[in-house]
Order: C-alpha cells, then structure tokens, then sequence
C-alpha cells in the first residue's frame, strides 16, 4: 500500500511515519511506503486518481479532491486538534498585540492550510484584503522534498516573509533560532475554544478501497493505534524514527515535540468533532451542504480507535518510508 504525506520533516503526520518506520503496519501484515506528496491538495489528488492508497493529512482537505465528501472517509485521527502554528519574526512581535500585528505583513502559509489561518483571521475581525495582510506559500517550497514549515523558518530568518502559519517543527526551529515568536499554537489553547475543531490530522481513503480491502483498512487503524500507544509508552521511538528520516537538526527536536502532542493522541473522531470541522469548512466556501456523520468518516471501524492491548517491545525498524 502507498500512503502519503503533505509534510514529513514535521511532528503533524508522526503517528503515520511511526508505523512505518518502528514495523507498525509490518506487524500487521501491511506492505506500506510513505511518500511525500505536497501540497496536501495534491496529495488528496493522487488518493482520488489511485495513485495512493491512503492520505495522512489534515481531514478538511480531502475536500480538495472529494466534494461534498463524495468518494472518501476518515478512517481514524493521528491526533485531536489543529496542529498548526502562527509565527511572527520576532523583531515585529508584540506582548499584547494579538493577530492586529499582521496588519500589512507577508504571512507564509501552505495551501489548504492556510484555511485555518484565514478562520483565526476572520474570528479576530480581520479581512486580509481590508488589512493588506498578504497570505501565499513561501517561495521554493514545491519543490520535491522541500518540508515547509522548515523552509518558512529559513524564509523567517532571511526577512522574505514577516510570518509563517506552518508545522510544529518550522515553529520550534524559527524560536531556538531567535527569529520567531509564537503567536498562536491553537492546540494548546484548549478545546473549548472554536479554532480547534477545525481540522485535525488524520488517515483517509476511498470508499472503492473500503469495501474491497475490509481486513486491510481494519489493519491500517490498528496499527495507527498501537503507534499512538508506543509512543505514549515510551517517548524515545520518535528519536528513532527521526534519526532514520530526519536532518541532524531536526532530529534532536523530534522527541520533545512528539512530549508535547502525546496527550493529543487520540484515534476517535466523533460526532461533534466533524460537525464542527464541516461547519468551518462551509464558513470557507469548502463545502456547501452538511453531510452526515456517517458520510464523513468510516463509522464501521470506531471499534478500534482504542487500544486493545499495550504494545509490544519493538526491536527492529522496517524502514519502508521513502526520504527525501
């Protein structure tokens, strides 16, 4: 099976790198590689054409490919939440001045992603037409294996942008560096707040694959779940996994910055989740309708997004992800 990625260099889509790597979907007799497939758009293209059989992405962008969430389900959650970070080079950042320090700014943001930034924009009362506030990927990043959010802390860095609305690991490398200042980390503002449910990272395929490959798809859930379980057992197995995927850099952060995200780890997605996703979504012009909760996600599989027993000590790493 292929699986892609929008993002590797990054903590957003580690519970799917995991499996791979530490022999997760080996032990469940899955032959899986993980491609880098960026943008996200794209990569929910390639699902649609058949290129992949699954997308480790965040779940409002299936929209890309399948409208109306025609064709396609969420089958788990890698984590709750959304995960994204809004960074401001740190000469421009102000205690108390909240997103009004856009105003006028170049904020990189990856496309699809950037519907979640315009969401905290719009909640803030701000218009990036009316406020000139100028939102685009960062320059050089489509090239193949280029990681975003790590490339807009360079761009950060360089001056060629003011903000970056990216990954876990841009918005860390950006602060150790001293050219970031965190803004805005919607995760850990908690779920009672709105911007939290709109979209968090996931597993995805095609209703054809669903119901022609039942045992497999049940086997892809799994062993999202029993990584998820590993690494709440025992943090380190991220150092592993960066050490065989990861630049040097990058690697030394992974395993603080999987700390940090355990407690979102969690496989469910429930009812209110997708309803509040859905109705960000149409506040985008993403979706028209309102699709049910069973013609969102694969509800025939909710039986195992918990763990059924605690993982296994692993001793040998499959390697199957493709680096780049």
């Amino acid at each position: 099976m292929k699986l892609a990625v929008p993002d590797m260099i990054s903590n957003s889509y580690f519970p799917a790198l995991a499996a791979a790597e530490l022999g997760f979907f080996a032990r469940e007799g899955l032959d899986v590689s993980v491609e880098l497939i960026f943008p996200v758009s794209a990569a929910y293209e390639a699902l649609r054409a058949g290129a992949v059989d699954l997308v480790a992405g965040s779940a409002h962008s299936a929209l890309a490919a399948f409208s109306e969430w025609r064709g396609a389900k969420l089958l788990c959650a890698q984590a709750q939440g959304m995960y994204w970070f809004l960074v401001v080079r740190s000469d421009l950042w102000k205690e108390a001045g909240g997103l009004e320090m856009l105003k006028g700014r170049k904020v990189g943001a990856a496309p699809w992603v950037d519907f979640g930034l315009r969401g905290l924009l719009a909640d803030a009362g701000l218009d990036p037409a009316r406020d000139d506030i100028q939102i685009a990927p960062v320059p050089g990043t489509r090239a193949a294996g280029v990681n975003f959010g790590v490339t807009a802390a360079a761009a950060l860095e360089r001056g060629d942008i003011d903000a970056f609305w990216a990954n876990g690991m841009g918005a860390e490398v950006a602060v150790r560096r001293g050219v970031g200042k965190i803004v805005r980390d919607v995760r850990r503002e908690g779920a009672f707040q709105e911007p939290f449910h709109y979209t968090f990272a996931s597993v995805v395929a095609t209703d054809k694959l669903i119901a022609a490959e039942r045992q497999s798809v049940e086997a892809v859930i799994r062993a999202i779940v029993a990584t998820q379980c590993a690494l709440r057992h025992d943090v380190t197995l991220a150092a592993k996994v960066g050490k065989a995927l990861f630049p040097p850099e990058e690697a030394e952060l992974i395993t603080e910055l999987i700390r940090r995200d355990l407690p979102f780890y969690d496989a469910s997605i429930t009812p209110k989740t997708v309803a509040a996703m859905n109705a960000f979504a149409r506040s985008q012009g993403l979706l028209r309708g309102d699709p049910a909760y069973d013609d969102v996600v694969a509800t025939q599989f909710s039986h195992l997004w918990l763990p059924a027993a605690p993982p296994s000590p692993i001793a040998n790493m499959s390697h199957r992800v493709r680096k780049y």
